[in-house]
């Protein structure tokens, strides 16, 4: 941020900032814990061997032209739509070029992230249709919605990342929303962000948004946009997130190659028989982002959950779908490429006690299993279709939470405490001794969301829950916003830009 636009927010702006921020603030994680894997070498090396055999003697379809004829001259079976690999023949096109760890520049460069190896980045909700506060409960979300997340995304610490479609501004056409979504994260936010993938134009203009802020040699050289490709599971890609990844990929962009899983609908009712699934599909998304251009930056992701086999909606925070993240996150690094999955995930309709225990049943096997790219992290309710102010700030909370905890213990001398051991000695306390006096501002995560004060003092104050506190605290972040200062010059070249295109062609909700 300019030192103009510190002097603009103030001390009181300075404060809230500082409450709202983790002990120990850093532009990503970088793990000192290891991972937690559930599957050995016997087990791992029988789902990628199920893998080799959905891709060898079932095929994955590609309803695109151009895909078919990538994979053609790289040595695949083509009948029609449907397409058959040699054992091994995925993997080695993806060991042969993809990085095994990249970096997303960011227009602050301090916040750039690095993704893959030992680091953690957290982004917050994508996709929903739908916006939820505790003042006007749920309602379809427009643009203002979609700038005040950034905006919120922005001042949470704890997010990395400004994140993609963090919700549905329904109040612009379809065919034109695009623009004003890659606008606003480049607006109202130095982080990194992704850009559009509903039609493969909308890729491009993303990419020629960032020409502008970067300057075309600059995103041809670098990665500055990671962007979201689903597969059409089980065992589908479409024209749409094909032709989207072809965009990035040629630009030198990062696709993470996603199948979208609700298992057994999607996929299988076993976690054995999804992950074999999930990486057959993986592998084979991945693989034709290196024909497109080789060494482009790729993450294997993967969304999981598993269904109600009484009702057939979406389940979340249940055990099945972590053991699915756990080995699917093993099966990456083997494979030597980033891992996207897990988040903050519920099927709460509100930020109640359902959705704090499911999304703590996501984030933590999340960060256990090593997860480097995490969407979702922050603001997802009801199954992923309502974006929530409330559970939005709760999630950062929490993402602070993870953020410690993946630091592993202190060994340093000041952390063994030997000192404050031998002058407090036997039958006192340490609360006046010099080294608590020393480290008590950094000692402990002190959330801003929870209260631990008394029941006398927490009814004097309102008797508010925690919803009821998040609720104040987005609204005084949005009132202490300062939004970080953006070259005249490219703001008016990117607005003209938007202008341009959109005037190009009609509006329209498809």
């Amino acid at each position: 941020m300019s030192q103009r636009a510190k002097k603009r927010g103030g001390r009181r702006s300075r404060q809230q900032v500082e409450k709202t921020a983790a002990p120990v603030i850093t532009p990503f994680i970088t793990r000192k814990i290891p991972e937690y894997e559930l599957l050995g070498e016997e087990g791992l090396a029988l789902i990628e061997k199920n893998a080799d055999t959905i891709l060898r003697e079932i095929g994955i379809d590609f309803r695109y032209e151009p895909a078919l004829k990538l994979f053609k001259q790289a040595g695949a079976d083509i009948d029609g739509q449907r397409v058959r690999f040699p054992v091994g023949m995925c993997r080695k096109i993806i060991q042969d070029s993809a990085p095994a760890i990249f970096e997303q520049k960011a227009r602050n460069a301090a916040r750039n992230v690095t993704i893959g190896g030992k680091h953690t980045v957290f982004a917050p909700v994508y996709g929903p249709p739908f916006i939820r506060d505790l003042d006007s409960g749920r309602r379809y979300a427009v643009i203002e919605d979609f700038r005040n997340l950034v905006k919120l995304a922005y001042m949470l610490p704890t997010l990395h990342h400004s994140g993609g479609t963090v919700c549905e501004p329904t109040d612009l056409p379809v065919n034109k929303r695009h623009f004003d979504m890659v606008y606003s994260h480049i607006k109202y936010s130095d982080k990194p962000f992704m850009g559009s993938v509903t039609q493969p134009e909308r890729a491009q203009d993303s990419v020629d948004m960032c020409k502008i802020l970067f300057g075309e040699q600059f995103v041809d050289d670098h990665t500055v946009l990671v962007n979201l490709i689903n597969a059409n599971s089980p065992m589908t890609y479409d024209e749409t997130m094909l032709g989207a990844s072809e965009v990035y990929a040629r630009n030198n962009q990062a696709s993470i190659i996603s199948p979208f899983i609700l298992a057994g609908a999607m996929s299988p009712v076993t976690a054995a028989g999804t992950m074999a699934q999930i990486l057959a599909e993986a592998m084979a998304g991945m693989a034709f982002t290196q024909l497109v251009r080789p060494g482009c930056p790729v993450i294997f992701g993967t969304f999981a959950s598993s269904i109600s086999m009484q009702s057939g909606a979406p389940t979340f925070g249940t055990p099945e779908p972590s053991l699915v993240l756990n080995g699917c996150a093993s099966m990456a690094r083997r494979l030597g490429v980033p891992f996207r999955s897990g988040g903050s995930l519920c099927g709460s309709k509100i930020p109640d006690a359902q959705a704090a225990y499911e999304s703590a049943n996501t984030l933590l096997p999340t960060l256990t299993a090593g997860v480097n790219f995490v969407l979702h992290a922050a603001g997802w309710l009801e199954g992923g279709l309502a974006s929530s102010y409330e559970k939005l700030v709760m999630d950062a909370d929490q993402l602070g939470m993870m953020q410690v905890f993946a630091q592993g213990v202190n060994l340093s001398e000041n952390a063994q405490a030997l000192s404050a051991i031998r002058e407090v000695g036997p039958g006192t306390h340490f609360l006046g001794c010099e080294h608590t006096q020393n480290n008590f501002k950094s000692a402990f995560y002190r959330s801003n969301i929870a209260d631990n004060n008394s029941f006398e003092q927490w009814q004097s104050e309102g008797s508010m829950d925690a919803v009821m506190r998040a609720n104040k605290l987005w609204k005084q972040m949005l009132n202490d916003y300062v939004a970080p200062e953006l070259d005249p010059a490219i703001d008016e070249a990117l607005l003209e830009f938007i202008e341009k295109r959109k005037n190009s062609f009609a509006d329209s909700n498809y």
